[in-house]
């Protein structure tokens, strides 16, 4: 849409998308039950391999994002490079992070609850990272958000920082899930 478009059509568009995402918010939920309900523990190696999949997805962009955030923190407000980024950002977040995330939280559990009866301190504290992790997740979410509207006062350097906090938790998750200490 447009700025010439009037305000009446703006939320109708806004109410037939917030429809929409009632129903795949519906879909989602009923598929995330019949997941838990129906899925026997023999296909743990299939959604283990599916929730690595994920995982590796996720934390690729995890990695890249804030990249891109250095870039457009140098490029300046307004730039065609600026644009570009924005772009960029969109399609990495909503395309691939934020449907890997959620992704990885559902097998995850999946495999939490089926396989492991949520026993052990490992796992508890991987999930406790996992919810640092998505934390940080609506963290660059907010700043994608400040960067699509030309807010953002962060500088490349800090993003430079930032682009390095996702490994260390992947890090730390690898070896409570490899290692098991605890």
């Amino acid at each position: 849409m447009n700025q010439n478009t009037p305000p009446s059509s703006k939320s109708a568009t806004k109410s037939a998308n917030g429809g929409r995402t009632a129903v795949v918010a519906v879909v989602a939920l009923a598929l995330v039950a019949a997941l838990f309900v129906l899925v026997p523990v023999e296909w743990q190696l299939w959604i283990k391999a599916l929730h690595i999949f994920v995982i590796i997805a996720w934390m690729a962009g995890m990695l890249y994002l804030p990249r891109l955030f250095v870039y457009h923190a140098e490029a300046g407000p307004g730039t065609p490079q600026s644009e570009t980024f924005k772009v960029m950002e969109r399609r990495l977040l909503k395309g691939i992070m934020t449907p890997s995330m959620i992704l990885t939280w559902v097998l995850g559990l999946w495999l939490a609850w089926k396989v492991f009866e949520f026993q052990g301190g490992w796992i508890h504290a991987k999930i406790a990272l996992v919810l640092v992790m998505s934390g940080l997740h609506g963290y660059l979410s907010a700043s994608f958000k400040r960067f699509e509207r030309d807010a953002n006062t962060k500088s490349g350097k800090f993003w430079r920082v930032m682009n390095e906090v996702p490994a260390v938790i992947l890090i730390l998750i690898i070896i409570l899930v490899v290692v098991k200490p605890f």
